[in-house]
């Protein structure tokens, strides 16, 4: 089993070393690796090519496409079978990979993704999320029942091809295409609890991300909602309200608090010190960071 590994990249010069070191640490091994420029301004690119290794494809052609068309040429540019996702200011698990192909080969699936480490930019971690499950309905993702850790996961080539992201929307091309691929019945996905993606939110647990997400959310309920209509929009309009009031009251990192677990494992905390330690240690040649 053949994989290739798609990190798309915007001005990402202070984290995108050590998401390469996490990849080139994995112990699953048999990879590409695509790394691909949306026209960055800053030294990215310059480090991305730095990297010696007959594996690594470094893809620029100097325009700002924005994420979902860079996700939909990764399916035409991937040379393997399964394709994995992952964001330049994150990392990975050692074992992220190892992991959840077994799951491939245990179940009939075109998805599988996992739970987060929940951490800031300097790697202190905030919580950890994550749910086991094995199936998803629509209504369980329009309602939010559920969720589907859209950088944390690695989907069948074949899957992509049949279900492209929409290239017009800005923000939650995956909430999009889970709606739209589970209405019709093409979203077979499993999740598991267990962390093995290193998820930096920091940056995205603003008052004007958020308000822009619930507006998006918003959007796609009146796109989708069906009989739920109203229900849905008055819980993502107070959701908004929410925000405006911590904001005012300077308490808006209280909702990065929230998104994971409050109390995490002496375990958990190991196997990530653990992990960052390795990453850190693994050597990359050629890589100019």
């Amino acid at each position: 089993m053949k994989i290739t590994i798609a990190i798309p990249f915007y001005n990402a010069e202070e984290y995108l070393p050590d998401a390469i070191r996490s990849v080139f640490a994995q112990t699953f091994q048999d990879w590409e690796l695509l790394l691909i420029d949306d026209g960055s301004t800053d030294s990215s690119l310059a480090i991305a090519k730095s990297v010696d290794d007959e594996r690594v494809r470094v893809i620029s052609d100097g325009k700002n496409k924005k994420l979902a068309a860079r996700l939909n040429e990764v399916t035409q540019w991937a040379k393997h079978d399964y394709i994995v996702r992952m964001d330049a200011d994150d990392l990975m698990m050692p074992n992220r990979i190892e992991k959840q192909l077994e799951l491939f080969s245990k179940n009939d699936v075109d998805i599988v993704t996992t739970g987060v480490y929940s951490v800031l930019n300097n790697l202190e971690i905030v919580g950890v999320r994550g749910v086991n499950y094995k199936s998803v309905t629509f209504q369980d993702i329009l309602t939010r029942k559920v969720g589907i850790t859209h950088a944390a996961l690695i989907a069948k080539k074949s899957w992509y091809e049949r279900n492209k992201y929409d290239e017009s929307l800005s923000i939650a091309q995956d909430l999009d295409l889970w709606l739209r691929t589970s209405k019709k019945n093409d979203l077979k996905v499993i999740s598991i609890e267990e962390p093995l993606y290193i998820y930096r939110e920091e940056n995205n647990v603003t008052r004007r991300k958020l308000i822009r997400a619930y507006k998006n959310e918003r959007n796609m309920i009146r796109k989708y909602g069906e009989n739920r209509f109203h229900i849905l929009l008055a819980k993502s309009y107070f959701k908004s309200l929410v925000v405006y009031l911590l904001d005012g009251m300077g308490k808006i990192d209280l909702l990065q608090k929230n998104r994971g677990k409050g109390v995490v494992s002496e375990e958990y905390i190991s196997k990530f010190k653990e992990a960052i330690t390795i990453i850190k240690n693994t050597k990359v040649k050629g890589l100019n960071a």
